[in-house]
């Protein structure tokens, strides 16, 4: 039978949620004002984003560079496994490199790709003493992107944190980029960002308050297109079953800029999975 302090303490458990609640929401006009001065045209939001970016890594200004080596090797086993090292790989959406250049210690070439050109020029500049890596700006949504980008018919491809910034369309027009890319021998690894909130829990989340938003966040929020999330769903419809075959899948944790020291605010629920293209019918 209950104690007679229960009910009271379920109730003051009640009210500390709704208050708490009600904080978070508290943000939703900051997130509108900010995010109304994000360009519209997304190759001219991101470029100009990597243009006034200065420092990257902890204590960076970069929202989703945690400047660590510990996500990328919690991936290391499963690409060690599923992806053939003698192939090329390509890091699609590869910012400012620094998962590029892990990628070249496990790969025979590893190519960077970004939509940003002010990104590509510093990834290439933080990479010049690395003979296998090089980038190339590109649009890897735009049609005939994949034509070129390395020299034999099949490479493997890696893709951390993009399909949950793309609508839909983009999604699958990158998905078909993604399948001439990997050609008949290529495999596909895809890390997400898959949080179940809205975007004011989201923000939340990642150490946003009514009278704080951490630096790299801000900027995020200021000049990006709002992301969305990517999970199993969003890769059915964007990698149908019938165009590719799903080797492997299941959650991972994607590690964020430390802004505010609270190690839970700094990692974000995600979804990978492992893909190979089918043969054409």
């Amino acid at each position: 039978m209950p104690s007679p302090a229960e009910p009271a303490k379920r109730r003051s458990s009640t009210l500390r949620a709704a208050i708490a609640g009600a904080k978070t929401y508290l943000l939703l006009p900051q997130l509108i004002r900010l995010s109304k001065s994000a360009p519209k045209d997304r190759p001219v939001a991101w470029d100009r984003y990597w243009a006034g970016i200065r420092t990257t890594g902890p204590g960076g200004e970069v929202l989703w560079d945690s400047g660590s080596e510990h996500e990328f090797e919690g991936y290391r086993a499963i690409l060690a496994q599923y992806l053939d090292p003698t192939l090329p790989v390509v890091d699609v959406g590869c910012g400012h490199g620094s998962f590029t250049r892990s990628l070249a210690g496990i790969f025979s070439e590893a190519v960077g790709v970004d939509i940003a050109a002010h990104a590509i020029s510093r990834a290439a500049a933080d990479s010049a003493a690395l003979p296998n890596v090089r980038f190339e700006v590109r649009d890897m949504t735009a049609a005939g992107a994949a034509a070129g980008l390395v020299p034999g018919p099949s490479a493997n491809i890696f893709v951390r944190g993009v399909l949950h910034v793309l609508a839909p369309a983009d999604q699958a027009a990158l998905a078909a980029n993604l399948r001439v890319l990997a050609g008949p021998q290529g495999s596909v690894f895809l890390a997400e960002t898959n949080f179940a909130g809205n975007p004011v829990q989201y923000v939340s989340h990642l150490g946003a308050t009514g009278r704080r938003i951490p630096a790299p966040l801000e900027r995020a929020i200021r000049e990006l297109p709002m992301p969305g999330h990517f999970g199993p769903a969003q890769r059915e419809k964007a990698m149908p079953a019938a165009d590719w075959e799903l080797v492997r899948d299941g959650a991972v944790t994607i590690e964020t800029n430390p802004a505010t020291g609270v190690a839970e605010q700094s990692r974000v629920p995600g979804y990978f999975a492992v893909l190979r293209p089918r043969a054409a019918a």
